[in-house]
């Protein structure tokens, strides 16, 4: 960790007193400072839920979930920005993510994440809550490495490309370019250029229509709760039913009033399914 932001600079919405810290991570040639914040550390004895936003996310956009979620559950946290979200290093302009950012993710920057804040993901396994992009970035890292993942929770997960997808990301670009949209993510984000193109160019770069992540998904050997809205603006059941398919043993939760985030939109059901899920199978 290193000390570019001060020890004492906490993050608003999930708790006054938790301190911003920074990981110093080696990847992809470079390095990067990444944002992260630790929730109730001290219960060593408890599992470590890792938070993975989504393709607009950071630490903060996540409000206080994470908190409720882990007092709940009685669990640790991690919740972190991405590299080009939130206080993290920001991506340059003129670098475009590539068609399988999400698989780079979940293979190689995870890995030195987790060896650069100093977690032994074979002694520890970390259970993972992922949303949206973040939700195919936990599918696929447990799938990358099944025997270093106690569990996984996904909201709103991307499997494949559907046209309603396309069609919101393109509205969301409309938005950002003639709205408030962008000043509106700079509360979230130091550089919303970076968080904001890195996950709209990709998505609608014409390449990316191809993109399917669902037969690499019977990999996966640890517990699976897999969540989806019925109202969802950015995707339908067949994501989440398309999980079911690969690993048998997932367990789908299909909300009603509930659109892209579950975590926002029905955060009382969400956090109840979650405990109760992690209960029956923390070891």
């Amino acid at each position: 960790m290193n000390s570019r932001a001060p020890l004492n600079a906490a993050v608003s919405g999930i708790a006054e007193d938790l301190p911003v810290r920074f990981a110093d991570v080696s990847w992809d040639g470079m390095r990067h400072d990444i944002e992260y914040v630790l929730i109730a550390p001290q219960r060593t004895r408890q599992p470590l839920l890792v938070f993975l936003h989504e393709g607009l996310g950071s630490v903060t956009m996540w409000k206080d979930f994470p908190y409720a979620l882990c007092e709940a559950a009685g669990c640790r946290g991690l919740v972190l920005s991405r590299w080009g979200y939130g206080q993290s290093s920001p991506r340059p302009a003129h670098e475009k993510w590539p068609v399988d950012f999400m698989h780079r993710q979940a293979r190689d920057f995870l890995p030195a994440f987790f060896e650069a804040v100093g977690h032994d993901t074979r002694a520890d396994p970390p259970w993972l809550y992922g949303h949206s992009d973040g939700g195919s970035i936990a599918l696929l890292h447990a799938a990358a490495w099944p025997g270093r993942v106690g569990g996984l929770i996904v909201a709103a997960p991307h499997l494949f490309v559907e046209p309603v997808t396309l069609a919101s990301i393109q509205q969301a670009r409309d938005g950002y370019v003639t709205t408030d949209l962008r000043s509106k993510l700079a509360r979230y984000h130091a550089d919303p250029d970076s968080a904001f193109w890195g996950w709209n160019d990709v998505w609608l770069n014409p390449e990316f229509k191809h993109w399917n992540i669902q037969a690499l998904l019977s990999a996966i050997r640890c517990p699976v709760l897999a969540v989806q809205g019925h109202d969802d603006e950015y995707g339908s059941m067949a994501q989440i039913d398309g999980i079911a398919q690969e690993v048998p043993h997932a367990e789908l939760l299909k909300l009603d009033d509930c659109g892209h985030s579950p975590h926002r939109d029905q955060p009382a059901r969400l956090i109840e399914a979650s405990v109760a899920f992690m209960r029956r199978h923390r070891t």
